[in-house]
């Protein structure tokens, strides 16, 4: 055997030098000594003096019962790896440690590597079998090559684990962000949901743009428009176009041009480009340079927002569609009836406008759909629709009706929900179509019970026929009809009041009190009043 040999044979019988400091920096790779002997601890440090892997440096943590070990463990979840004695403070501490590690901790990165002097306390094949340890070395078998090779391999071990691991903790949160942007419903929205995953993906915090090419229109070229931002830097307004002075500009414009990702010093960008041709660019400014694992998550996460943008592309035509079909069916109602003039578009704005402030309020059930505050406004539009069965005799009196007049002109809360429930038959769930029937059906009923054309009372009103109730009266009043003028704004206001909960639901006329408090909106006066 040679010299050299036998130095590495020998080398736990070498004098000890003194510990080293550890390094404040955390781009280590970090081993935990777990031994009760002072010597074991100084001798291990001076085998792995000077070794590193992927050009990173080894930092040596030590411990010196199992008790101590599981607190630093507990602590420092980036330890690598554990050398780890087995007969300690008790006779099998180490693998009692090993044990807590796994099930305990629930750390199944770290690498174990279990040392004994005392092999009879452990034998190696049983303690193989029952614990979840990764190696298994004789104290006195530990020659410095072996111990460089049995590190080097553990360090390597842990790096493809730490590698895998975060591929999965970025595609469950790629998941779950998509999941969460397919729910969203409008444009800016579904933006700055966008820039919010990322900063998330990323796990730091970031500046962000989000910017959308708007089309060329005659004698105008194409220029990105700020959809969304994030960040307290950003100085870019939403809805704006993207100034040419920006620092950013030419980045984001290149990768426009070019339909590619770009990362440069000050600005890294991503394209999305969706399958109705609408082309994103995702631009922002980490804290510090991306890994390639980042990069692939962001590929990945880019590509299935494709697909979300398609899908809110896809919503906005169904919704339009739907919107044209309902405006269609009011103005046929309308036109036999010329003096509501604006009413039933305001009823909408109004309407709409209720139910969010409803939602603000935490009034709405708890079962309420998820497509409720997207779809109340516009099916309100259909109110009144059940009047195109009412004879123009009895729909255009200009005075009062008779009792005889009021029953036929009351049977078009009926006619309205028998035509509307009809068709929202067709339309799985919640349409506009299935809540324009509970509100044609439904907003001529009292909260107390005194309405038709059934005598509801209280909750069992549909919340949008609720809405709709007070809503429809409140227009009515404020504006000309052929047998009144219109009200004073304060006389309306005090009509409705006096009515809550007898008339009206009390909770939707704090509602409207609330917006037009807040909002004071001049649209709810038209034209005639």
């Amino acid at each position: 055997m040679s010299e050299q040999n036998d130095d590495d044979e020998n080398w736990l019988e070498e004098e000890a030098l003194d510990v080293e400091k550890s390094s404040e920096g955390n781009n280590k790779w970090r081993i935990l000594i777990v031994d009760d002997e002072l010597d074991v601890h100084a001798v291990t440090r001076l085998a792995l003096k000077n070794i590193s892997f992927k050009d990173q440096d080894i930092e040596i943590v030590s411990a010196y019962s199992g008790q101590e070990g599981f607190d630093v463990l507990a602590k420092d979840p980036d330890i690598c790896m554990v050398l780890l004695d087995v007969v300690m403070e008790t006779e099998n501490a180490g693998l009692v440690l090993a044990q807590r590690i796994r099930d305990e901790l629930n750390n199944d990165l770290v690498r174990i590597i279990l040392r004994t002097g005392q092999p009879g306390q452990a034998p190696e094949q049983k303690i193989i079998v029952d614990y979840d340890i990764n190696d298994y070395k004789l104290k006195t078998e530990l020659t410095a090559q072996k111990m460089f090779t049995c590190v080097i391999s553990s360090l390597r071990a842990y790096e493809g684990l730490k590698t895998i691991e975060a591929n999965r903790r970025g595609l469950d949160k790629i998941l779950q962000a998509v999941n969460n942007l397919y729910q969203l419903d409008s444009l800016k929205e579904l933006a700055s949901g966008v820039l919010t995953q990322i900063s998330a993906i990323l796990n730091f915090g970031t500046e962000g743009v989000l910017c959308v090419m708007r089309p060329a229109t005659a004698g105008v070229e194409e220029v990105p428009m700020v959809i969304a931002t994030i960040g307290q830097k950003i100085t870019l307004q939403e809805q704006d176009l993207l100034p040419d002075s920006h620092p950013w500009t030419p980045a984001i414009l290149q990768v426009f041009r070019e339909k590619k990702n770009l990362f440069s010093p000050i600005v890294d960008v991503f394209s999305i480009i969706a399958a109705h041709g609408q082309q994103f660019a995702v631009a922002f400014a980490p804290a510090r340079p991306l890994t390639a694992l980042e990069c692939n998550l962001l590929d990945i996460f880019c590509d299935r927002i494709a697909a979300a943008f398609d899908n809110l592309e896809m919503f906005e035509l169904l919704k339009t569609t739907q919107e044209a079909t309902v405006i269609a069916l009011a103005d046929l109602a309308e036109s036999r009836d010329a003096t509501t003039g604006g009413h039933v578009r305001r009823v909408c704005r109004l309407t709409e406008a209720i139910a969010k402030e409803l939602n603000a309020l935490n009034k709405l059930p708890p079962k309420t759909h998820t497509n409720f505050l997207a779809f109340v406004g516009i099916a309100s539009i259909l109110h009144d629709v059940g009047k195109v069965g009412i004879p123009d005799a009895i729909l255009l009196k200009p005075g009062q009706h008779t009792p005889e007049e009021r029953v036929i002109m009351q049977g078009h809360a009926l006619i309205g929900e028998t035509v509307l429930a009809h068709a929202s038959a067709s339309v799985p769930g919640v349409s506009s179509l299935s809540i324009g029937a509970e509100i044609a059906g439904g907003h001529h009923e009292h909260y107390d019970g005194n309405g038709y054309p059934r005598g509801l009372k209280g909750e069992a009103i549909p919340l949008s026929a609720r809405i709709v109730a007070v809503v429809d009266v409140f227009d009515a009043l404020l504006h000309s009809r052929p047998y009144k003028k219109p009200w004073p704004l304060a006389d309306v206001l005090i009509y409705i009041k006096e009515r809550s909960g007898t008339q009206f639901d009390p909770d939707v006329i704090t509602a409207l009190t609330n917006f037009l408090d807040s909002e004071k909106p001049d649209w709810i006066i038209a034209e005639g009043h």
